[in-house]
């Protein structure tokens, strides 16, 4: 089977009734392009039919592969997909869908050819939220200071959920993660930053949806933490720089 140009990752929790749509429009798109690809579903820890849905949509669209994972977390689900999939870029998506699925053309070469690592961003100059709650925007706000003033990375929104790597970054940096929770994110860019890879952010249109799975002031507690966790491990030599 011919390596895929364009890997589509998603991160699966309790996600039996928004699947079926986000996928047949991801598909939709895919299919307009010129480009091969994949999509790759990984379920993990779902109480409901997320897999068995995902499992029987492969015979609707071609290019599915749906996994599935006893261990919970978005961190470890994103890791699992990012070993498993082939393609020469690989797109870290969130099942609501929340930026539209035809914004990926924004990360794809030619346009951030230079860029081994493009992430969207909901404060970058030119990004427009739509109906996200202000209390949301300001705990965001206070999260992403933390991230600058802990671990020096200097990007204005490491959570937004659509992220495009390079084969050769999956490969540098993934298996070097450890936190498998929302965090996994900050992790990722941080290792990154420290080897030296280019990152650039993507201003992109993002819709909240009232029926995300974040629980803002629980995960945000546990996110804090994560950060510490972070810094520690670079202290301690965890990471490594690209040789």
């Amino acid at each position: 089977m011919k390596k895929p140009f364009l890997a589509i990752i998603i991160p699966a929790f309790n996600e039996a009734d928004r699947l079926p749509t986000t996928l047949r429009k991801i598909n939709t798109y895919l299919a307009k392009q010129d480009y091969t690809s994949e999509i790759v579903v990984v379920e993990n820890g779902s109480s409901d039919e997320t897999y068995q849905v995902v499992n029987d949509m492969q015979g609707e669209i071609c290019c599915l592969t749906v996994l599935h994972e006893d261990y919970a977390g978005k961190g470890w689900a994103v890791r699992q997909g990012m070993a498993k999939a082939r393609g020469d870029y690989r797109f870290i998506c969130d099942a609501d869908l929340s930026m539209p699925i035809d914004e990926i053309a924004k990360f794809m070469p030619p346009l951030e050819l230079s860029a081994p690592i493009a992430i969207g961003s909901r404060e970058a100059p030119g990004a427009v939220r739509y109906d996200e709650p202000q209390y949301r925007h300001i705990i965001g706000r206070i999260f992403n200071w933390l991230v600058r003033t802990l671990l020096n990375l200097d990007l204005n929104d490491t959570q937004c959920g659509f992220k495009l790597f390079r084969e050769d970054t999956v490969n540098a940096i993934f298996p070097q993660l450890t936190i498998t929770g929302w965090t996994f994110d900050v992790e990722a860019l941080f290792i990154a930053q420290k080897m030296g890879f280019k990152i650039v952010e993507i201003p992109i249109n993002w819709y909240h949806h009232s029926h995300s799975t974040v629980r803002v002031i629980r995960d945000s507690f546990r996110m804090g933490v994560d950060l510490i966790k972070i810094r520690l491990n670079e202290l301690q030599g965890k990471y490594h720089a690209k040789t």
